[in-house]
Parts: C-alpha cells; sequence; structure tokens
C-alpha cells in the first residue's frame, strides 16, 4: 500500500514563499511519476506540477517561474518551492503518484495540506 504524506503549508502574505514536502511509502518512488495537485474552494483540482522519473519536469503555465518540483529519491520525498505566492494560489494541495511512468494514471493521492495567501 503506497501511503503519501503532504507537509509544508499554512497561511502567509502575498509575495511570501513557502515550501511543500511529500513524503512516500513507496520503495518504487525514484521510478514513479509524482505530481503536485490543487484545488481551490468551489473548483475542480487542477495539476500543478509534474516530476519524471527521468527526471524531467514540468509545471502549469500560471505558476511558471514562481513554482519549482524537485524530488530526493533517497529520501523518498517529493518537494514543491512556491515563490512570489499570490491570493489565487489558496488551495488545498495534493501529492500524487501514478506509481509508475506518467502516462499513468495517479492513483494514489496524499490527504492533502493547506496553502492560504491573503493580500
Amino acid at each position: 500500500q503506497v501511503q503519501l504524506r503532504e507537509s509544508g503549508g499554512g497561511s502567509v502574505q502575498a509575495g511570501e514563499s513557502l515550501r511543500l514536502s511529500c513524503t512516500a511509502s513507496e520503495y518504487t518512488f525514484s521510478r514513479s511519476c509524482m505530481g503536485w495537485f490543487r484545488q481551490a474552494q468551489g473548483k475542480e483540482r487542477e495539476q500543478v506540477a509534474i516530476s519524471a522519473s527521468d527526471g524531467s519536469t514540468s509545471v502549469v503555465d500560471s505558476v511558471k517561474g514562481r513554482f519549482t518540483i524537485s524530488r530526493d529519491n533517497a529520501k523518498n520525498t517529493l518537494y514543491l518551492q512556491m515563490n512570489s505566492l499570490k491570493p489565487e494560489d489558496t488551495a488545498m494541495y495534493y501529492c500524487a503518484s501514478t506509481g509508475d511512468r506518467c502516462w499513468r494514471r495517479f492513483v494514489y493521492w496524499g490527504q492533502g495540506t493547506q496553502v492560504t495567501v491573503s493580500s
């Protein structure tokens, strides 16, 4: 059973930074596609950033230049560095894994960590 646990959320002012962490119990972490998703109140969940097992990454246009996804395979940990936060970044942030390549569905999810950005 793959378990994902997020941490690092909180309440900040616009322009400040946060770093989210996601620790996985998965022994195949290094070979898994990992991602960060977010869901704001009353909105659909959206993909924020992806980290593939080959080291490639991608982020959604709305956070480019502000958010960086990274991973430490030795620690089974995924990170999301969020800089220059905006009120519209307020959401519950979830870590997810496909357990395999990025073309697979994200089937493993954490419980989420809340990020609140005030103006």
